[in-house]
């Protein structure tokens, strides 16, 4: 279980476009990372593009900001193209970032139970410490209180 003031689980995925980003892709400054269940659904894409009209603000605080589902990088280049996003979008294909951060549970909906991703937000500070968390996002407003934590880093 991750726990603020702890070592975040260190990671590498490709990312949309091409190449990839790692933990330490990010030593020495803040990171947000947002997991999200799926590409291109109404929840989904609202935080991100919430993200990315704020990325100019998180920017300038010296942070960055990633999106990751199990989405492929294939249907994140279709989603940011779509919706001009900024923010980069890694593929966990094989759910094990998701497994680290805790964020692969199990929900429910209709009455069925699934397993899937469980929007969360963490801030990573530059040495690598889990400085916030968020579980269970509801998307109307977060993306603000996320920028409010980052400005109090």
């Amino acid at each position: 279980m991750l726990e603020i003031g702890k070592k975040s689980p260190s990671f590498e995925l490709p990312r949309d476009g091409e190449g990839s980003l790692s933990l330490k892709s990010f030593a020495g400054k803040p990171l947000v990372v947002f997991f999200y269940p799926k590409d291109d659904t109404s929840g989904c894409t609202k935080e991100a593009i919430g993200f990315t009209e704020n990325l100019s603000e998180f920017e300038a605080l010296g942070a960055a900001v990633i999106g990751v589902s199990k989405d492929t990088v294939a249907k994140h280049d279709k989603f940011i193209a779509k919706h001009n996003l900024k923010t980069p979008l890694l593929s966990d294909a094989d759910g094990q970032m998701c497994e680290d951060f805790g964020v692969w549970k199990e929900k429910s909906m209709y009455g069925k139970t699934y397993m899937g991703i469980e929007r969360s937000t963490f801030i990573i500070d530059g040495e690598g410490i889990i400085r916030e968390m968020w579980t269970k996002v509801r998307v109307k407003g977060h993306v603000e209180a996320v920028l409010e934590a980052v400005k109090n880093l």
